[in-house]
């Protein structure tokens, strides 16, 4: 990983506890053949971070003994090659402990927009007056219902967290079984209808080529005037220019942390819209979120150690449905 990030997602407690399952080089560096003062030839297990360079086959080769990729971030497509999958090393991720700080994000943005925040502030703002009863009457999560676009971790996260609300959730997600949704308590939709009821939609699918653009301008003017979009997943699952469009008419509102691209130029109208919280991609796990990272990965080496299997293995067929 990039050196920064090293004591940030391992304090010096909890690398000294990595330290009784794994021999641990205590510096970090971006490529994995400079492994810290361990012999590249020794090395069996990597521990892996944002900036970490491919493992391509010629890195792998200079790593005869890897046989296990345990990565302190969410996603593992941007470091891990097929030469990892045709070497059959085990891949570990600590997506499942970044999704708890997106889905608690996730979960105020709801609440929020069911109160209408945005616009209420803006108003507030201008008027410098309380709001008449008349303004109010839409107003409140008393039986609202909430969209869930992908029943992935972080999705889940948010469907247990609102469980303790009076919301109604239904769920859009192609590779949910009706008894397991049923499990979830929610109900599953067809993707069209979800967007058309939903007074909150919330976004968490992975991006893959068949979820780009995955509410187009056709899909957007399904939402119901007033509905709120949260968007914590990835910018491109939702076409700009048509989202811009609907903003800037003001007949929906939204909370994005997540932008296509990213950062939006200084020019957009998103950065002002009395209607738009815009976020720096700040959701995921940060400042004293991180070793909440670095604990996941310690607890697959102990297990790794301790000949178990790990907890958070990702497999090659995962891939095509995980961000």
């Amino acid at each position: 990983m990039e050196p920064v990030h090293l004591p940030r997602l391992f304090p010096d407690p909890l690398l000294d506890r990595l330290a009784r399952s794994l021999r641990v080089a205590r510096e970090a560096a971006p490529h994995p053949v400079a492994t810290g003062g361990v012999p590249p030839e020794d090395a069996e297990v990597l521990v892996t971070g944002w900036g970490c360079t491919p493992l391509t086959e010629e890195v792998l080769a200079g790593l005869p003994r890897l046989r296990a990729v345990l990565h302190a971030a969410g996603s593992v497509k941007g470091h891990v090659t097929a030469a990892c999958w045709d070497r059959g090393l085990l891949v570990s991720s600590a997506a499942g402990a970044n999704a708890v700080p997106v889905a608690e994000f996730t979960l105020g943005a709801i609440l929020l927009c069911g109160k209408d925040a945005l616009r209420m502030r803006a108003r507030y703002a201008a008027s410098h007056r309380l709001p008449d009863p008349a303004e109010t009457g839409r107003l409140g999560n008393l039986g609202r219902r909430v969209g869930i676009v992908g029943a992935s971790r972080i999705g889940r996260r948010v469907i247990e967290l609102l469980r303790p609300f009076d919301v109604e959730v239904a769920v859009y997600d192609p590779y949910l079984p009706r008894p397991e949704a049923r499990a979830l308590g929610v109900r599953p939709l067809p993707l069209d209808e979800l967007v058309a009821t939903s007074e909150v939609l919330s976004l968490h699918a992975p991006l893959l080529p068949g979820t780009r653009h995955l509410l187009d301008a056709r899909r957007l003017a399904l939402l119901p005037d007033g509905a709120a979009l949260v968007n914590t997943a990835r910018g491109a699952l939702v076409d700009t220019a048509a989202l811009t469009r609907e903003l800037v008419s003001g007949r929906i509102s939204a909370v994005l942390d997540v932008t296509d691209p990213e950062p939006l130029p200084a020019g957009s109208p998103l950065h002002h819209l009395p209607n738009v919280l815009l976020t720096p991609h700040i959701a995921g796990a940060l400042g004293n979120e991180l070793p909440r990272l670095g604990l996941a990965v310690t607890e697959e080496a102990e297990r790794l150690a301790a000949g178990m299997p790990l907890r958070h293995q990702v497999l090659p067929g995962d891939l095509d449905r995980i961000a």
